[in-house]
């Protein structure tokens, strides 16, 4: 199997992105943050209008992550973007999200790899992201993939809701 990264560029593309964050979202956050926050969160930045703000003013970039069999039948196994941080010298990961079929088979392996090659071309030196401080099996993971916890932050994004969160950082070497 090969593991491809499709930039979103068109409208449809990003209209197709927010569908499939509203259908990962819901397969998997509500049991960890209630569906109130879910679908608060989902509205708030994983909808079209929050994925297009975010690439139009925010410099995002979003990837479809997709495999194709050796037969040559390709799917869409989720999504991810984040965006670079010039003056921090670092990529920003915000976003890894997988469908609940294609998790476990290695796919966010293949997408930290795609990363750290992503900031050695744009010469940053380090990835990171937030990580919901009860993620368990993410939090295996991004250690796992070499991360390190650098900081513990609480963030209001209204209407109530704490988003509760570690900063995992991992260098990149030249």
């Amino acid at each position: 199997m090969t593991v491809t990264f499709k930039p979103i560029e068109t409208p449809e593309e990003q209209q197709a992105l927010a569908e499939l964050a509203s259908q990962i979202w819901f397969e998997y956050w509500p049991e960890h943050i209630g569906y109130a926050q879910t679908e608060y969160m989902v509205e708030n930045f994983q909808s079209l209008e929050a994925i297009t703000r975010d690439m139009a003013e925010n410099g995002y970039e979003y990837w479809f992550i997709c495999a194709t069999e050796d037969d040559g039948d390709t799917r869409i196994v989720g999504y991810t973007g984040g965006h670079p941080e010039p003056e921090t010298n670092r990529y920003f990961i915000s976003k890894i999200y997988l469908k609940a079929s294609e998790r476990g088979k290695h796919f966010a392996s293949r997408v930290f790899q795609f990363y750290e090659q992503l900031c050695k071309d744009h010469g940053f030196s380090a990835m990171y992201l937030t990580v919901n401080k009860y993620n368990d099996l993410a939090i295996r993971a991004y250690v796992g993939k070499g991360f390190e916890t650098i900081d513990s932050v609480e963030t209001d994004i209204g209407c109530g809701f704490i988003m509760d969160d570690f900063v995992m950082q991992k260098s990149v070497g030249a």
